[in-house]
């Protein structure tokens, strides 16, 4: 298993945060994950457990499809994701403090396929360091009123 953690403190409420997160998700996280070329809902009604959702990605000239959904949605406190035909699971889990939301993010690639293996090293390093590109994009999308400062 390959398996990221970051946090990073963010200048919003839970419920302000959760609600770019997890409620317009499926509006927001090609904004704080550029490597999402396609992103589309396919169930009907707001995000909630269960919902799904299909992503094709392009990570470092490696292009992947997968479908997902919702296995935890706790209004200002956490959304967790399961990959349906890829083996990952996502969390971000606000964690309330004066003035601001410590943001935890975690990410597990639960199996590597055989052909992948010679590679893990390389996949850990690529992982740890998207992890924290994902917190840091979300952090200043939040803060600088939708917009990524380069």
């Amino acid at each position: 298993m390959v398996k990221a953690e970051t946090s990073t403190l963010v200048r919003s409420s839970p419920e302000q945060l959760f609600n770019f997160i997890a409620v317009d998700f499926f509006d927001n996280y090609p904004r704080w994950s550029p490597e999402v070329i396609e992103l589309e809902t396919l169930s009907d009604g707001p995000i909630r457990i269960g919902t799904l959702g299909r992503q094709v990605r392009v990570d470092h000239g490696r292009r992947t499809e997968s479908t997902f959904h919702v296995i935890a949605f706790d209004p200002a406190e956490r959304i967790e994701f399961e990959g349906l035909t890829a083996p990952y699971f996502i969390r971000y889990r606000l964690e309330p403090l004066d003035r601001t939301t410590r943001l935890h993010f975690t990410f597990e690639l639960r199996r590597l396929e055989f052909f992948m293996r010679p590679f893990e090293r390389l996949i850990r390093h690529a992982v740890t360091e998207g992890a924290g590109r994902i917190v840091s994009n979300i952090k200043q999308l939040v803060e600088h009123n939708g917009r990524l400062q380069p």
